[in-house]
């Protein structure tokens, strides 16, 4: 039993060092859509390659969004709640 607990623990503590941030995440996702963007240049790719690509891109962006969106309801809530 202690053995379980002591592992749970040390994975809880782990995990935010492993977690990586809305802008790091933002800057791979935009990395991605760039590479998609110079695949759609080069013409070189099936039809079903480029809607699985173009499904992909989608995603990221709207999961870009939504950290954004997030991120800035929680900077209206801090502002919000900081009175001075």
């Amino acid at each position: 039993m202690l053995k379980g607990i002591v592992a749970a623990l040390a994975i809880g503590l782990a995990l935010p060092v492993v977690a990586e941030s809305d802008t790091a995440k933002n800057v791979k996702d935009s990395a991605a859509n760039a590479t998609d963007s110079a695949k759609d240049v080069l013409h070189t790719d099936s039809g079903a390659e480029k809607t699985k690509r173009h499904a992909k891109r989608k995603v990221r962006n709207a999961k870009k969004d939504a950290r954004n969106k997030k991120n800035e309801v929680k900077k209206d809530v801090k502002d919000a709640t900081d009175t001075k």
